[in-house]
């Protein structure tokens, strides 16, 4: 693995929009150079024959039945609304 120098790191700040200053550069060229070693080591590590997971321990969600339970309200549900039509929400149009 090759080491990034300060070049990288001040790309890398340009491209993410972030002003950064010399010492800054020093600082996040090691912090990087860290990250990345970090990152190496985790691809040192076999798994081969590893399913992949979500979670560490095996868990199913529970289900319910998919029905409706209370439909046929429009009007209970918007009466308190500022401003509605036709049963829906009214709202200001905010993008033109």
């Amino acid at each position: 693995m090759s080491e990034i120098d300060e070049t990288t790191v001040r790309r890398i700040a340009r491209l993410a929009r972030l002003k950064i200053t010399d010492s800054e550069a020093v600082s996040l060229k090691g912090e990087l150079n860290t990250i990345l070693k970090w990152v190496e080591q985790l691809g040192e590590v076999g798994t081969k024959g590893v399913e992949p997971m979500t979670r560490v321990v095996s868990m199913a969600l529970r289900q319910r039945e998919d029905r409706i339970t209370d439909g046929e309200i429009a009007a209970e549900i918007v009466k308190n609304a500022p401003m509605t039509e036709d049963n829906f929400f009214v709202v200001p149009k905010i993008v033109e």
